[in-house]
């Protein structure tokens, strides 16, 4: 228990200060604290995790094509389907590989909806998402996506997508029909202006966002014009 096996994504919990890992090929959720192990989610292809302000923990299954949440520290039962739970599908209420997750203020879950190129975005207890990135097939124009990985929400509502096939960075905003290029978009490459396979993301408290440029081997940072 002491191993892990591709971890896909990990979370801090700040309560516990304990670190909580997708140890996706092992098929489950561990918790790491002081060294001692504990599973908390067994026989799940978790491939990514997050934590609400309410203590809820999410995770997506990519066999399942769904996410679920727990709240933390009871896990003995088979949690609460969030979005998709309706089998692989490119429908409103269905998912198709989904991997990377965020959960804004209002508990509303963004999806990176990787087969179907596009971001989903669960309200709350809906019982189907909507389309807020993508979502117009596999391709390179403003309008599309091309195997997205990593997605996060700023404070003013905008989407981030690591749209890894694409190597670039784009922003979204919901509702509107297409987004921007804000990092890459100039070919697959190493230079300063260019992205090799973007996968996670992440904000700091100034707004900086940091990539984790994949296949570049490094982790880049970026001011960001709002």
């Amino acid at each position: 228990m002491d191993q892990l096996n591709c971890p896909t994504d990990m979370i801090v919990d700040q309560q516990t200060h304990s670190i909580i890992v997708a140890d996706w090929k092992n098929r489950r959720v561990i918790q790491w604290l002081n060294q001692k192990q504990q599973i908390l989610i067994e026989n799940i292809h978790c491939y990514s995790l997050t934590m609400d302000k309410n203590d809820f923990l999410y995770v997506s299954d990519e066999k399942k094509n769904e996410v679920r949440r727990w709240k933390m520290g009871e896990y003995n039962n088979d949690g609460i389907i969030v979005a998709g739970g309706n089998g692989k599908g490119d429908q409103i209420d269905q998912l198709s590989f989904p991997g990377f997750i965020f959960v804004d203020e209002d508990q509303s879950v963004y999806i990176s909806d990787r087969d179907n190129h596009r971001v989903m975005k669960w309200r709350k207890d809906a019982r189907e998402g909507i389309v807020v990135a993508g979502g117009n097939g596999q391709g390179a124009n403003l309008n599309q996506l091309f195997f997205l990985e990593g997605v996060i929400v700023d404070d003013l509502g905008q989407i981030y997508v690591a749209d890894l096939g694409n190597h670039r960075i784009m922003r979204w905003c919901e509702g509107k029909n297409e987004g921007e290029i804000v990092v890459g978009g100039n070919g697959e490459g190493n230079q300063s202006n260019q992205l090799n396979s973007p996968t996670g993301l992440s904000f700091d408290d100034e707004g900086n966002l940091y990539v984790a440029n994949f296949r570049n081997h490094r982790i880049e940072k970026f001011e960001i014009i709002l």
